[in-house]
């Protein structure tokens, strides 16, 4: 299967003039020793380590309170809008699906817009997977639009069956210039609008991070209303910022049942010890997490549905000692359901922060296997 899927693969990026990205070997990164140069105070705090208990009984009632503790840390995110207020911008016939462009009211500070892909050579309702965009990309990104980027994967899922979806987050894409100050935000390719859509959420007593996967949940609510889609068959994939958006919505939504992670697959205490908090954007932090536990928590909620973490040895967001740490950590919460095969984690060696086509056949595989 994965030869027949790496030959399609190889034709769209053929097609699309699209490369697999190159990196020398002094560009990619490379993890020094624990706490080397960072300061002795940060290394004498109390960073949490989190143990998934022996019992499968123990981890269902510790996992509600996790999941609890998560929502209470976003901060006071208002309630999803009941009745949807959607407009179709367009629908297109295209070569192979029907192609819509839509925007969804929010009904807090703006409108989401999005596209949805459906198969037209497919009987009955499809599959979907939601494609989420990295820091400073878009959904058009995801769609394949502006030429050359590694996170295009609409064309790839459509000819394989699967509707998909994506849509702009916050500060990003048809959303610049929608912050607080509106457009002198567009400027500095969004930095400014982030860092002024985080404060302003600060103010009201909720993380930025809380309304971004708010409006992913918003985009759920949406896919459950189209009669062509089969929504008990919903996966995500995402790339970077996308990839952490993808974990958490399914940690935090069940309706989520199949996860691909690309790059980000990120430990927090790992990050502090290499000093690589720069590596991730403002939106990304979530007040009072360290004071409870680490990622291991979050994507422990996401267990037993199966998730895929791809990730490359060399890049500065997700230091290897992290990953190894989490690789242990899930495998013993997937082994409770005796899911085991469900969680993976392959990690590339001298690649550094990129989607490449070898990662994209995994992921294909993945969602074949699982989603279909």
């Amino acid at each position: 299967m994965k030869s027949n899927l790496l030959c399609l693969l190889l034709l769209f990026l053929i097609i699309a003039g699209i490369s697999k990205p190159v990196f020398a070997q002094e560009e990619l990164w490379k993890e020094q020793s624990a706490w080397e140069g960072v300061p002795e105070y940060y290394q004498k705090w109390n960073f949490p380590d989190f143990h998934f208990p022996s019992a499968l009984p123990a981890w269902k009632n510790d996992r509600v309170q996790v999941a609890a503790t998560l929502q209470r840390l976003l901060g006071d995110i208002p309630a999803r809008p009941k009745n949807l207020n959607v407009k179709t911008v367009f629908r297109k016939q295209m070569n192979g699906y029907i192609l819509e462009k839509f925007l969804i009211d929010n009904e807090v500070d703006g409108l989401i817009p999005g596209y949805l892909a459906i198969p037209t050579n497919v009987k009955g309702k499809v599959p979907v997977v939601l494609g989420m965009h990295g820091h400073g990309s878009s959904k058009d990104n995801v769609f394949g639009s502006n030429s050359g980027t590694a996170q295009d994967v609409m064309a790839l899922l459509i000819s394989k069956g699967y509707a998909v979806m994506a849509i702009d987050s916050y500060f990003n894409g048809e959303r610049r210039g929608t912050g607080p100050a509106g457009e002198p935000e567009t400027q500095s390719k969004g930095a400014d609008q982030e860092t002024s859509t985080f404060k302003i959420n600060l103010w009201f007593g909720r993380s930025l991070w809380g309304m971004q996967i708010r409006d992913e949940q918003i985009a759920l609510d949406y896919l459950n209303t189209r009669p062509e889609i089969d929504s008990e068959k919903i996966g995500v994939e995402g790339m970077s910022m996308g990839s952490t958006r993808a974990w958490w919505l399914a940690a935090l939504d069940e309706r989520v049942k199949v996860v691909v992670g690309i790059a980000c697959f990120t430990r927090y205490k790992e990050l502090i010890e290499q000093r690589q908090l720069k590596a991730h954007g403002i939106y990304y932090f979530v007040p009072g997490m360290l004071q409870h536990f680490d990622t291991e928590a979050v994507m422990g909620l996401i267990a037993p549905r199966p998730f895929l973490a791809l990730t490359g040895d060399s890049d500065a967001g997700s230091p290897l000692s992290g990953m190894k740490t989490l690789e242990k950590k899930l495998d013993a919460v997937y082994s409770l359901y005796k899911e085991k095969d469900k969680f993976k984690s392959i990690i590339y060696p001298n690649t550094g922060h990129v989607f490449t086509d070898d990662m994209k056949i995994e992921m294909l595989d993945w969602f074949e296997k699982y989603l279909k």
